[in-house]
């Protein structure tokens, strides 16, 4: 076949229309890459869940055609799920050395190989099959974010991973303008870029204006010290770290997460923590509390977490006291917000003093707002332009803002995850679908739960449950022993004996009228005792537990 006539498929299997999970796949002939391999953390009646990754059924069907697999950076929504995705697909894993550093611990953390890391720096080329892969840096709350130009038969596809336009990171590592300048002059055939802040006018805050709050809060607190923000949040750990040294106070880090991220940073130079400064939280009783500083878990509530611990009283080894200063360095994430509430209602209760209003500038976010989003593009001058990472309402306001800047609708596509992206030099379009969706991740199950199993956790969870016990004999199909009805979350049984001695009755009549009929099948005679206690039950209490019905013979 003739190149011109070839075809780019860019196929995303998460990401589009929701926040995180982000993995998107790129096809040319008989050659596939990975860029990122997400996870997603469980919505609200996901009950049980631990975690939610994409559906990979699309590339065990063509795992023979993958080269590699690509990462921008290294946070759990473009990573996490990788452990499970490694067991399936041998691949190599490009990444820079943070992004891998991290991931390193979470593929021993799951007993998974990481011989095939390879480790990359920004301006560095890969080759596979018929890509090459240039890697650009970009700013992001933690370090070593890349984009990837990704160099095809057809022309440059440019992937900016998660970005903001930083004129003074903490690293002194600014975005490469001038490598994005030049493929944009070169050409860029297309654009794939991120969505989550197009909702934002204006620009992001620079991660240094977090710096000087700290200054200020640290200035003024009285008594010891606890920041919770992300484990993954290197720049900002490295700020608490400097406005501590400034002001003579020794660091401390409890939550496992945040532990493992900062040995990982210090270990690659990532982090730089003056000696003396890091002391076990075990040494912090040798200290008085206004020469501690602690650094923690748990800015988004998390029932497990060390704040959450903290605030409940339930920690082992740090216990609030009225005096102390908590600063809440981080937003809320959707779904989230009940959850850390909770947990600031808990810390004034303790009597500590608890900073956490975003206006206050102890925050700042980690995605581009609109004026970076513009400048990106405009650095670019992509032919066709696809918005991802982002709720759909987002990659539509994308889209409209690509627009703005005078990119023609037709060249524009809004594509969900598992659709087929067809490019060629002239067009753009979707023109297929392959299967996408989410796999949910429960203990050490994976897969295993589904819509039916958490069905039948939201009816467990919203009336309880009811089990009739009742034996009866093989022979005449009739009643040895029973009913007998046990209920979990749906009445006291002490206090409901009414309830319960008639619909034991109802019980005994649907059994009566199995026998008078020459019911002996089991599923029909328990079919016949779950609709006649489900009618019952529901006229009496409007509720609809789950029945339950176990027949024994003799």
């Amino acid at each position: 076949m003739n190149k011109t006539q070839q075809k780019l498929n860019i196929i995303p299997l998460g990401g589009l229309g929701e926040i995180g999970k982000n993995m998107t796949v790129f096809k040319y002939g008989e050659d596939i890459i990975i860029v990122d391999a997400g996870l997603a953390f469980p919505e609200d009646d996901m009950l049980g869940i631990d975690l939610v990754i994409p559906d990979i059924s699309y590339l065990m069907e063509n795992k023979d055609k993958i080269r590699a697999i690509f990462l921008t950076h290294g946070h759990e929504d473009h990573i996490g799920a990788l452990p499970y995705v490694l067991k399936k697909l041998d691949l190599p894993v490009y990444g820079t050395a943070l992004t891998l550093g991290i991931l390193q611990g979470r593929l021993k953390q799951n007993g998974v190989s990481s011989s095939q890391l390879k480790t990359v720096q920004p301006g560095e080329f890969i080759r596979a099959g018929s890509f090459k892969v240039e890697f650009i840096r970009v700013n992001h709350s933690i370090p070593d974010a890349v984009a990837m130009a990704i160099h095809t038969p057809l022309g440059v596809v440019l992937h900016t991973g998660d970005f903001k336009i930083d004129q003074t990171p903490v690293d002194g590592q600014v975005t490469q303008f001038s490598k994005l300048a030049e493929l944009g002059n070169q050409g860029v055939l297309m654009l794939l870029a991120d969505s989550t802040n197009v909702e934002r006018p204006g620009y992001t805050p620079s991660e240094k204006i977090v710096g000087k709050t700290f200054d200020e809060e640290f200035r003024y607190a009285k008594s010891r010290i606890i920041v919770a923000t992300f484990s993954s949040n290197v720049h900002r750990i490295q700020q608490v770290v400097e406005s501590a040294v400034r002001y003579n106070r020794k660091v401390a880090i409890i939550g496992r997460s945040m532990v493992n991220v900062v040995n990982i940073a210090m270990e690659l130079g990532y982090l730089n923590i003056p000696e003396g400064t890091l002391i076990d939280i075990d040494e912090t009783n040798n200290y008085r509390l206004e020469q501690i500083v602690i650094i923690t878990t748990g800015s988004q509530g998390e029932p497990m977490s060390a704040l959450t611990r903290m605030a409940m009283s339930d920690h082992k080894k740090v216990g609030i006291v009225p005096g102390d200063t908590v600063i809440i360095s981080a937003t809320p994430i959707p779904g989230n917000e009940k959850g850390v509430s909770r947990t600031i209602d808990h810390l004034f209760k303790l009597g500590a003093e608890v900073i956490y209003e975003k206006s206050l500038g102890i925050h700042v976010s980690c995605h581009a707002s609109q004026e970076e989003i513009k400048l990106m593009h405009n650095l670019l001058r992509p032919k066709f332009f696809m918005p991802v990472h982002g709720e759909y309402r987002m990659l539509v306001k994308h889209s409209k803002l690509a627009q703005s800047l005078g990119m023609p609708k037709e060249n524009v596509v809004i594509a969900e995850n598992g659709s087929v992206v067809e490019v060629t030099k002239e067009s753009v379009g979707i023109n297929n679908k392959v299967t996408a969706g989410k796999v949910l991740v429960d203990g050490l199950g994976v897969g295993d739960v589904g819509n039916i199993v958490l069905r039948d956790r939201r009816q467990l969870s919203q009336d309880g449950i009811l089990i009739v016990v009742v034996t009866i004999d093989k022979q005449d199909c009739s009643v040895v022993a029973g009913p007998d009805i046990v209920s979990r979350g749906f009445v006291y049984v002490r206090e409901a004996d009414d309830l319960m001695e008639n619909a034991k009755e109802k019980v005994q009549i649907a059994l009566n009228k199995c026998q008078e009929n020459g019911v002996s099948e089991w599923s029909a005679i328990k079919s016949a005792v779950r609709d006649s206690l489900s009618r019952y039950l529901y006229e009496k209490t409007r509720r609809r537990p789950m029945i339950l019905p176990v027949i024994m013979e003799i």
